[in-house]
């Protein structure tokens, strides 16, 4: 497996650095940090640190909840416990090797913060432990590149936007050429920051690209796809490009996902793989499947966060819209790919581009777990006109997420609560957005 990057990471080397990045998830999936000086990161490496806790308190574009009962203006935005971990810490060669280290966040007493994402999937790989399994993960992004800043999309009212490649070709040499040294940035840049690439090709659209990154460990993996999409943008910036990883960006084209590949191991051992079984599927394989299947349509708005994300999961996109499975489709929700004992391994195709990686990756294991300790029988593969359609609305789905005891058992009654709570403040908004669609629709006829 590939080395971690560099972490020697002495008082006396930060005190010498201007300045230190680090970064956390929302829950949203949105990057937030700091630049602090040297000296303040060494202190925090060894003390801990804190933040605002106006950073669960906030939706995406930074309007503050009022309805969210974990902190807001009855609590007045007391602060929230942040430890770096600095196992995560590497230089940016796009930012002069400045270093950056991932954090999470605890409770006052120093126990994990039910609400933190990192901690939540932290959880789950100790539940995961505690069964005797190790999670590998790969995750495979779809974003669309476009030639614009975050000026000019504010200028044009994100309409008529220029994509950074013409034409809509797959797997596309000539299209992907045109932006040659963005694309040399990112193999180069990515991997010195343990976010090594395996592929990265052309997509269904102008600007649409889709990048596989190298598996690992599942929080390793996590921490990874949250820097594979704040260093895209970084870098992208640096080339005069934007990128996007809407669910939906364009209705002309299709939707973008984030596809999590997924094995159980023990003693170095693939607990997918069986010689013996019909496609070289395990039992434990079977009831991970059944696991996430019984579970998706409950925990649906982990993979699928925001209003624009169900305009991706609609039907002949290649997106799933059922809880089903098959072997080696594409459009299914759970892809079983065949192989050998060291690359057999699950799909998971129902998380949209927007999705928190730490929150999706979380669900998907977390579901899979329930299934293999509850021996759960796993349905016939295909998409059968018996099986009942995943929620098609974010409206839909909280409901259903807030029905649900499963989703407190796998992820605990805090973390539920919050994060329905957020969802819940999501949907209001859209309902009382006036759209274009409306204002082209009925301003003239009504």
């Amino acid at each position: 497996m590939d080395e971690r990057p560099s972490t020697t990471l002495s008082r006396e080397l930060l005190e010498r650095e201007p300045y230190v990045r680090f970064a956390v998830t929302d829950i949203d999936g949105v990057c937030r940090g700091k630049h602090l000086s040297g000296e303040k990161i060494a202190s925090m490496l060894e003390t801990g640190g804190s933040i605002a806790s106006a950073l669960f308190g906030w939706d995406i574009q930074d309007r503050l909840y009022e309805q969210v009962s974990f902190t807001g203006f009855h609590t007045g935005f007391p602060d929230i416990g942040l430890r770096l971990d600095a196992s995560t810490a590497r230089r940016l060669p796009w930012d002069e090797g400045r270093w950056l280290i991932l954090g999470e966040h605890v409770k006052p007493d120093g126990t994990p913060l039910p609400i933190c994402p990192r901690q939540l999937l932290r959880k789950v790989l100790a539940k995961a432990a505690g069964m005797g399994f190790t999670a590998q993960i790969g995750v495979e992004f779809e974003w669309f590149l476009l030639a614009e800043s975050e000026v000019s999309v504010r200028a044009k009212g994100y309409r008529g936007l220029q994509t950074a490649t013409q034409g809509l070709t797959n797997y596309s040499p000539l299209r992907i050429d045109a932006q040659h040294a963005f694309v040399r940035d990112l193999f180069t840049q990515l991997n010195a920051i343990d976010v090594p690439l395996e592929a990265l090709h052309t997509e269904a659209g102008p600007g649409n690209f889709e990048a596989a990154i190298r598996y690992t460990e599942a929080l390793r993996a996590a921490d990874r796809a949250v820097l594979f999409k704040q260093a895209v943008r970084e870098i992208g910036r640096r080339h005069g490009l934007l990128s996007t990883f809407m669910a939906k960006y364009s209705t002309a084209y299709a939707g973008c996902g984030q596809h999590l590949h997924q094995s159980l191991w023990r003693d170095g051992r693939n607990c997918f793989h069986d010689a013996r079984g019909a496609h070289q599927m395990s039992d434990t394989l079977r009831h991970f499947m059944a696991g996430q299947l019984h579970a998706l349509p409950q925990l649906l708005p982990m993979y699928a966060p925001f209003v624009n994300s169900y305009k991706r999961l609609v039907d002949r996109n290649l997106a799933p819209v059922r809880p089903n499975w098959a072997v080696d489709n594409r459009n299914a929700s759970l892809r079983v790919i065949p192989g050998s004992a060291a690359s057999m391994r699950l799909e998971t195709r129902s998380a949209g581009a927007d999705a928190n990686p730490y929150l999706a990756i979380a669900a998907a294991l977390a579901s899979g777990l329930y299934g293999i300790e509850h021996r759960l029988a796993l349905p016939p593969a295909g998409d059968t006109p018996s099986l009942p359609r995943l929620p098609s609305t974010l409206a839909e789905a909280t409901a259903a997420m807030a029905r649900s005891e499963l989703a407190r058992e796998l992820l605990g009654e805090e973390f539920v609560r919050h994060f329905v709570e957020t969802r819940a403040w999501e949907v209001a908004r859209f309902d009382e957005a006036v759209t274009d669609w409306e204002l082209e629709r009925y301003l003239e006829l009504v």
